[in-house]
């Protein structure tokens, strides 16, 4: 099933995070406090999984259901399970 997402809007969430991670990189190579590399770490992070659950929202709404429709539930959900568990081992 192919994702109909706004993948423009999905890319620039994620050169946004490729700066921020470019930007810790300066951080560290100036040596910054590591108060203010951890602060920007965590910013990352959230823009990380904001950008995850924006993916799976749209796989859900388009691809999961699509799945449903067609009466491919059970083997839908079964590839499903794997992704949501991976995802939500994120932290």
């Amino acid at each position: 099933m192919k994702p109909r997402m706004n993948n423009e809007a999905i890319t620039n969430r994620l050169k946004r995070i490729e700066g921020q991670i470019r930007g810790l990189i300066r951080m560290v190579e100036e040596e910054k406090s590591c108060e203010d590399i951890l602060i920007q770490i965590g910013s990352a992070k959230s823009a990380l999984h904001k950008t995850g659950q924006v993916i799976l929202e749209g796989h859900l709404s388009y691809c999961v259901l699509d799945g449903i429709r067609e009466g491919k539930g059970e083997e839908t959900i079964k590839k499903l399970m794997p992704a949501i568990g991976q995802f939500s081992r994120i932290v």
